[in-house]
């Protein structure tokens, strides 16, 4: 069996922001009743962190849950205990309505930090990203240019983007070009 990469190596990139990505990282993607009390004890189990509320992501030290839709949460752990909370979590929701995969190597995670964040983030993102509309613990799924992505943004102002690993080449080069010092707008 082949050692594990990250899709871009650790690739990065500076300008009016930061891009880098993010290597590897546990995803499992949950489907199931979100208000059952044993979804909700399981969830707390496997990441340490609450089920959050509607387009928001609840972190905590040992992983996170974002909200993807009103059935399905992504479940962010550490890629090496994947499989083991994988099987931990199967176990608890035995009998329940769920559905648990990972998908840690079907994505691909960057972080782009910095000043000119939230402006790399506008050019390319159909979302009002000014600090009254979007603030620490939301979390939205758009569209990034062509390509779906996912991006929460945490308490140091730095955002956490979810693409899928095929595109992450694409994601990458459009985020750097985004936060490229020549291409500053000047909104945020």
């Amino acid at each position: 069996m082949s050692d594990p990469v990250s899709a871009l190596q650790g690739a990065q990139f500076s300008g009016i922001a930061s891009v880098e990505e993010g290597g590897l990282a546990g995803m499992i993607t949950l489907r199931g009743d979100l208000g059952s009390k044993v979804m909700q004890a399981a969830v707390k189990e496997a990441t340490g962190a609450d089920i959050p509320a509607t387009n928001q992501v609840s972190l905590s030290a040992d992983g996170g849950t974002a909200w993807m839709s009103p059935d399905e949460l992504l479940l962010m752990v550490s890629y090496t205990e994947v499989e083991e909370i994988l099987a931990a979590l199967n176990k608890s929701l035995a009998g329940e309505h769920a559905l648990a995969v990972n998908v840690s190597d079907a994505r691909a995670v960057f972080r782009v930090s910095g000043d000119g964040a939230r402006e790399t983030l506008a050019k390319i993102c159909p979302v009002d990203l000014s600090a009254e509309a979007f603030v620490p613990g939301q979390f939205r799924r758009t569209r990034m240019a062509q390509v779906a992505a996912a991006f929460w943004l945490d308490e140091s102002g730095a955002f956490t983007i979810v693409c899928f690993r095929s595109v992450a080449d694409y994601v990458f080069n459009l985020l750097s070009n985004a936060a490229h010092p020549q291409s500053a707008v000047g909104v945020y």
